[in-house]
């Protein structure tokens, strides 16, 4: 791996820093030191090891950015012999996602296993409910059809926003349907299914080797609740969960994640048809979404925040709303379980 330095910073990238001084608030705002933020993740890998008294590290791969960076840093944290790879592909998985996490592994010279985790799937009738669900408002949908549901982007409106789901024909015609909300719920929870299968094979591995589960979330998707409970918001250890994206890209390059898995555009791999994370969650490529969550972090000046992200000053007030919008609807997903003896505590206060 590479061991060349970075861009420096003077603070982690989970603490606050200044306000840039007016004008100059831009991506270097997120610049960090990529060398001494490898070195502390992978110390701090090794000490939940430690707390936890467990050999290694279990990580699914999925041939994207995020899992390829914890791969890397697990790798650095503890050699690549105590570091188990899942790849964890179902029927519905993007062409491109095998090879590229299995080159992945190869590069790292990680021990490895393929989990088709289509027949689980089946068994659990995810595909079957999800189906049924989408023809409540698409009727003809059936065999050879494909599809994804996708969300307006916030910085359009201000109206409330719906979702809808975008169907394929066998002949490559698409049509865009308004979900209902009963039909919109049902298809995200048969779909979950597939983060939930994922996790259970993950376990399994771990709890063989005595290993920990490293999750591969960021600091928007961690934030914002863009994850799935007990799906792959499980994980012993989050190594990345306080790194926004571009920082992620910046770890890649510095410890030399292939160039094919850097330049992937991002995606979800959940649906049958392509589908961006844009279009279906944060409504900005990550870039922008970046810099505005730091903004809103740091009490970076509106005005700044919009001359970086190219947004009139409206747009940006309208990502924020959405933003703490996000946090609210999501907190239970960050939500340890209920004890009643707790609930009755607070309520008699």
């Amino acid at each position: 791996m590479s061991t060349t330095r970075g861009a420096t910073s003077g603070t982690s990238p989970g603490e606050a820093r200044d306000t840039p001084a007016e004008g100059a608030f831009g991506p270097s705002a997120l610049a960090i030191d990529v060398e001494r933020e490898a070195t502390r993740i992978a110390e701090g890998i090794r000490a939940v090891l430690h707390g936890s008294r467990r050999k290694g590290v279990v990580v699914a791969v999925s041939g994207g950015i995020d899992s390829s960076v914890t791969a890397a840093l697990a790798v650095r944290a503890v050699g690549p012999e105590r570091v188990f790879a899942l790849h964890l592909p179902e029927q519905e998985s993007a062409d491109e996602t095998l090879p590229l996490s299995t080159g992945l592994t190869d590069w790292l010279g990680v021990d490895s296993t393929v989990e088709d985790i289509s027949p689980v799937l089946e068994a659990f009738g995810c595909y079957r409910r999800r189906d049924d669900a989408i023809r409540s408002v698409v009727p003809e949908y059936g065999e050879g059809w494909l599809s994804k549901i996708v969300l307006p982007s916030v910085v359009d409106s201000d109206s409330y926003r719906l979702y809808s789901v975008v169907v394929q024909a066998p002949d490559g015609t698409q049509t865009t349907r308004r979900l209902t909300t009963s039909a919109y719920l049902e298809i995200v929870a048969a779909s979950n299914f597939k983060q939930r299968a994922r996790k259970t094979f993950e376990y399994f591995h771990a709890d063989r080797l005595n290993y920990v589960v490293a999750g591969t979330p960021n600091r928007p998707e961690y934030d914002q609740g863009f994850f799935v409970k007990l799906g792959d918001g499980a994980a012993d250890v989050k190594p990345i969960a306080h790194l926004y994206k571009s920082q992620v890209y910046a770890l890649a390059g510095h410890l030399g994640v292939p160039e094919d898995i850097r330049s992937r555009p991002s995606t979800t791999d959940t649906y049958s048809l392509p589908q961006s994370q844009e279009e279906f969650y944060f409504s900005l490529p990550y870039e922008r979404m970046d810099l505005c969550l730091y903004g809103l972090n740091n009490g970076v000046p509106l005005d700044q925040v919009a001359a970086a992200t190219d947004l009139t000053l409206q747009q940006v007030e309208r990502v924020y709303r959405d933003i703490e919008q996000k946090r609210r609807t999501t907190a239970y997903l960050h939500a340890a379980p209920a004890l009643i003896e707790d609930v009755e505590q607070v309520s008699a206060r």
